[in-house]
């Protein structure tokens, strides 16, 4: 919902209060009733009411045509004759359901009338904003110099053009008083010199008249036109909020408490005071809609006209004595169907016109010379895409196979590894050496001691044979890394290191040795192995982290490029929603209050303009619950009743109650 549609409920709801019978006449009424529910004039006239309520559909603003077109429907009538005194009181009713039909549509074009002026009003922002952004930067003042040069040029030209034909319409007429330089030729040169010299003459006049804005640079020019668009469009932006502010404030405001049951009022005066109230309401539209465009004026000037030319308004029923209160529901019908059928229109296409005229170029004259370079350098393009076509494609080829191998080998592949290892598959284990590796080595390392010590039993225990009980002692050493028989005999030999030489043992005991140190470097190796392995799924989802961060990156890239995700919606939102409290901030301190400390009707404008934007830029950005308390907080922003200074509270309350969604 918006501001537009909370007031057309709440004024609608008003009007659903009013008592079309009096409470004198009800009794006699009912007695008549049942003729009324036979009535095809009332039926048809209910319906109509029904259709144009705020709760006849979901959306409770209907278009300006279907408006007009239920108005016609109705079919009312200035026209009217006297009739008997027992069909007086369903005339009354009829009458009075007239009136209702009439204040149900003027609500229905005072929702849409509201609508327009937000619409008209708002866009005007980026428009200022676009002339902040040339005048406050040299660059910019220079670019848009650049952009408006045709333009310049081509205004130039037509001056030159008007003025040349005028000259030659005067050559014809009288042509020694035209020009001063030679009469009339007859042959084709003397016609293209006297063209020539009339053109000449026109650029020299033209030189001097303009010798004033000769003195600036064309960039002082341009900024200087910059400037006056920029004062145009913040009068078109004042004026339109402060017709919304009119309107909001002063439009279709009925003395009915919104909490009672119903219109309380029994005095005939006090009862056709609604009326009036339609009344005035609709003579305000149509004034706000003739004076809004108008910028010759000023924001004062302009509520002053407005609210002078209401109090004179002839067709207001206090001042318009002559015509019959049956006869008020059709005029005021006409004049409600001249607004949406000629006012509305005509406000929208002069609004877009004084949008157009002082607002931003269009992006032909912004973005022609980028494009004209483009144009003119696409033979040289084409050219080098056509040379370059087979290397083109190679690249393109050669991009597709690296893309596919990178998905293939760093994302696919490590997650299969990963998947492998979770469930305990022998191809995907991770290992140094084979299983067999080491034991293989170590009964070699066994069995070369036990030879050895069974060769040299005197060495290895000083006996001359060794029984079962010692060689099965001996492997338990060796198991245990324990080489002392080798190393027994390594010392002895080492004594006398060329007689163990030639007898064997010395080489022997060495090769023992070497044997003992590739087991033990093994045994080292098995243990990184085994560490490895109990590491393996960690080595897994390391060789998987550069894949998924480059495609994280890809895809982040390609989620800013064609479309953001929810999170950046959020975030962009938020940060939109921030820069519009501080709009509203702005608004209230430097606002200008009334005798009351009430905002001024351009201020309030302004702030319903803001208002409206803001809770667009806030749609699902809170949860259910906190978006019903935050609507709640916008409604006391709005209420300009309570003061500037319990706004400002209120501005205050969002700020920190809504901290936590606005970051």
């Amino acid at each position: 919902m918006s501001i537009v549609t909370d007031q057309l409920r709440r004024v609608d709801s008003q009007l659903d209060r009013v008592h079309l019978v009096p409470r004198l006449n009800q009794d006699a009424f009912f007695e008549q009733s049942h003729k009324a529910s036979f009535s095809p004039r009332i039926a048809e006239l209910q319906f109509i009411v029904k259709s144009l309520s705020t709760t006849s559909s979901s959306s409770p603003l209907l278009p300006s045509w279907r408006i007009s077109m239920l108005l016609e429907q109705a079919a009312l009538s200035e026209d009217f004759a006297a009739e008997q005194d027992d069909e007086e009181m369903m005339n009354s009713y009829e009458t009075e359901l007239e009136w209702l039909l009439v204040s149900k549509a003027t609500v229905q074009t005072y929702g849409l009338l509201l609508n327009t002026l937000l619409e008209q009003t708002i866009p005007v922002t980026d428009d200022i904003w676009y002339w902040d952004e040339v005048l406050g930067s040299y660059t910019y003042s220079s670019l848009y110099t650049v952009q408006t040069s045709p333009l310049r040029f081509l205004a130039w030209s037509k001056d030159i053009y008007s003025d040349t034909r005028s000259k030659f319409r005067r050559l014809r007429e009288a042509p020694g008083d035209a020009i001063s330089t030679r009469g009339i030729g007859t042959s084709l040169t003397d016609q293209w010199k006297q063209f020539y010299g009339v053109v000449r003459e026109s650029i020299r006049e033209r030189s001097v008249v303009d010798i004033q804005r000769r003195v600036l640079s064309p960039i002082a020019l341009c900024r200087s036109q910059a400037r006056h668009n920029q004062a145009k469009l913040r009068r078109l932006r004042e004026m339109g909020a402060s017709g919304l502010g009119v309107l909001m404030d002063e439009g279709l405001s009925f003395d009915i408490n919104d909490e009672g049951p119903e219109l309380a009022k029994t005095d005939e005066t006090d009862r056709h005071e609604w009326k009036v109230v339609v009344e005035r309401s609709v003579a305000l539209m149509d004034t706000v809609l003739s004076n809004v465009t108008a910028l010759d004026t000023g924001v004062s000037d302009f509520e002053d006209t407005v609210f002078a030319t209401v109090e004179d308004d002839p067709e207001i029923s206090t001042r318009d004595a002559d015509t019959p209160q049956m006869a008020r529901p059709a005029k005021l019908s006409r004049r409600l169907q001249q607004i949406l059928k000629i006012h509305i229109p005509n406000h929208i296409r002069t609004s877009q016109k004084l949008t157009t005229e002082y607002g931003r170029p269009s992006k032909f004259i912004r973005y022609w010379l980028p494009a004209s370079v483009l144009l003119l350098s696409s033979t040289t393009i084409l050219r080098i895409f056509v040379n370059r076509k087979a290397e083109i494609i190679t690249w393109i080829r050669d991009l597709g196979t690296t893309v596919r191998d990178f998905w293939l080998n760093w994302v696919i592949e490590p997650v299969k590894k990963i998947i492998g290892t979770i469930r305990h598959d022998k191809e995907s284990e991770v290992a140094i050496m084979s299983k067999e590796s080491l034991k293989g080595d170590r009964d070699s390392l066994e069995r070369m001691v036990v030879d050895f010590a069974i060769d040299h039993p005197m060495i290895s225990t000083g006996d001359a044979v060794l029984s079962e009980t010692q060689i099965s002692e001996i492997r338990t050493k060796v198991k245990e890394g324990d080489l002392t028989p080798v190393l027994r005999a390594y010392e002895k030999d080492l004594r006398k290191p060329f007689i163990g030489t030639v007898r064997g043992d010395l080489v022997r005991t060495m090769l023992i040795q070497i044997q003992k140190t590739k087991v033990d470097v093994e045994v080292a190796i098995s243990g990184i192995d085994a560490l490895l392995k109990s590491q393996e799924l960690v080595f897994g989802f390391v060789g998987l982290t550069p894949g998924v961060l480059v495609c994280f990156a890809a895809f982040r890239y390609l989620g800013s490029l064609f479309g953001s995700r929810k999170g950046l919606q959020k975030g962009r939102k938020a940060g939109q929603t921030v820069r519009v409290l501080r709009n509203i901030d702005r608004i209230l301190t430097l606002a200008t209050p009334t005798q009351n400390n009430l905002l001024s009707y351009k201020d309030h404008g302004l702030l319903l303009c803001e208002v409206h934007v803001l809770r667009n830029a806030a749609k699902r950005l809170f949860p259910g619950e906190i978006e019903r308390e935050f609507l709640e907080d916008v409604a006391d922003l709005c209420n300009i009743n309570s003061g500037i200074q319990a706004q400002l509270k209120v501005l205050d309350r969002i700020r920190w109650g809504y901290a936590k969604w606005l970051r």
